[in-house]
């Protein structure tokens, strides 16, 4: 059988690892072998905080949802079940828009929620 050469390849392969690890610091943006765990690591970081973030902005939702129903005298829980049961299907992204860039709006939305309670 003939040998087969693969520099190429493994030119090509390295090249693509290096250009992706291209600013980071000290020998993981230069050698290959260092770039290439940088760069694994790099995707199971990316991976793992593509899920964190949703659960930190359901967080943050909620934390800012909690603030504006405490002016208007309701705790957030109450508020979410006076929604629930006055049918109003917002989702906390919304609310919590809503409480920072229209309050008017989100005051008559949380008195539908106190109502509905009573």
């Amino acid at each position: 059988m003939t040998r087969v050469k693969g520099g190429v390849n493994t030119r090509r392969r390295h090249r693509k690892i290096l250009k992706a690890t291209k600013g980071y610091r000290m020998t993981k943006g230069r050698l290959f072998k260092v770039s290439k765990e940088a760069f694994l690591h790099a995707g199971d970081y990316a991976y793992q905080h593509r899920r964190i973030r949703k659960r930190d902005f359901r967080q943050l939702w909620i934390t800012r949802l909690n603030a504006a129903v405490r002016g208007l005298g309701l705790s957030y829980s109450r508020f979410i079940a006076g929604l629930k049961k006055a049918n109003i299907a917002l989702d906390r992204k919304i609310l919590a828009m809503l409480a920072v860039e229209d309050p008017k709006t989100f005051e008559k939305i949380a008195g539908k929620a106190k109502e509905s309670i009573k």
